[in-house]
């Protein structure tokens, strides 16, 4: 393990930025934590987690995938990505962390998405420990140690210093460039001791999974309170933008009067368009949609992914719903937990 001051911490962040860009929480104008390049003059943000989740990096909100040029009855298809560079991302919470992996989990299996391979290749994740965790963290729900945050490289804050372990080849590699000073673990320890108090204090500390999960499928699909729950949804998609995990997209072509350019964006399962066909749409009330994600989160993905749930508890959706309908309500409602 190794460490830096905390006063050095910007010096660090000149030793990254050196050779690959390098992104951190900071402050925007309305106040909210955002990853933002880092550059001189760049302050982290004391914020506990960034607004939108780190997902952005690697599956962006909007991607331009391939360019098609007409001539009668020619067809020239022309890749226009351009080649990922490399680039680290500091500060990732542990259930963001774990975000990853669920995305991998999608995109990474054959056929697999070469758009997100290629920014997981070039990526190197800086992990951050959590000190203040807040009444809207259930991380701890679904199996996440926010005091182990896992990445590349993990990071953990005291009063006086930044703590410093590699995990992965990357972050060793990463680490080695850096050359910052060998330290015990004692510090490390005791601030983890401290963090799990407060976890364990928290309001949704005993929210469980155990009413959920692969083969609840028939148990849970009709039961009477998805319509209850879901009338007051507005069916507006904040959540599901927030989320860290949520994977849907649409696929659109553009003509752009030069030939046609293919994209994707983020798509939302609580929109009424969504998965819409010549033929229509195979969930044309709200309470179906409403039904899916949940479902999707804590039945359907579970099932096909060895019981790994669809969400990490990072509490961006309590925060953000404008009408504060979230996945720990339908917990709490359809699987008994009070």
């Amino acid at each position: 393990m190794f460490k830096c001051s905390v006063n050095e911490i910007y010096n660090v962040f000149a030793k990254i930025a050196d050779g690959k860009k390098l992104y951190v929480p900071a402050d925007n104008k309305d106040g909210n934590a955002v990853y933002t390049e880092w550059a001189e003059g760049v302050e982290l943000s004391n914020a506990l987690n960034t607004a939108k989740s780190p997902k952005d990096f690697f599956f962006p909100q909007f991607e331009n995938l391939m360019e098609f040029k007409v001539e009668g009855k020619s067809i020239e298809v022309n890749d226009i990505r351009e080649a990922s560079e490399d680039f680290v991302v500091f500060g990732v919470r542990a259930c963001d962390v774990k975000s990853f992996e669920i995305l991998d989990r999608v995109f990474l299996v054959e056929p697999f998405d070469s758009y997100y391979a290629s920014r997981r290749e070039h990526g190197v994740i800086i992990s951050m420990a959590c000190t203040r965790p807040t009444e809207t963290c259930f991380c701890t729900t679904f199996g996440i140690d926010c005091t182990n945050p896992g990445g590349d490289i993990a990071v953990w804050k005291t009063e006086d210093a930044y703590y410093w372990q590699a995990n992965t080849e990357k972050g060793e590699k990463l680490l080695a460039a850096l050359e910052l000073e060998g330290c015990g673990e004692d510090a490390v320890n005791e601030q983890k001791e401290k963090t799990a108090k407060v976890m364990s204090k928290l309001p949704l500390a005993g929210l469980t999974t155990d009413s959920f999960g692969g083969g609840k499928t028939m148990e849970l699909f009709n039961r009477p309170e998805w319509k209850t729950l879901s009338e007051s949804c507005l069916g507006c998609g904040t959540c599901t933008f927030v989320c860290p995990t949520c994977q849907c997209y649409d696929v659109k072509d553009y003509n752009t009067g030069n030939g046609i350019l293919r994209f994707r964006c983020w798509d939302s399962c609580m929109y009424s368009d969504f998965t819409k066909m010549a033929h229509g749409n195979n969930r044309l009330s709200q309470v179906e949609r409403f039904r899916q994600r949940f479902m999707h989160k804590l039945v359907y993905f579970p099932e096909n992914n060895e019981g790994i749930f669809g969400c990490v508890g990072c509490g961006r959706c309590l925060a953000k719903c404008p009408i504060s309908m979230n996945i720990v309500k339908v917990m709490k409602t359809i699987g008994g937990n009070d």
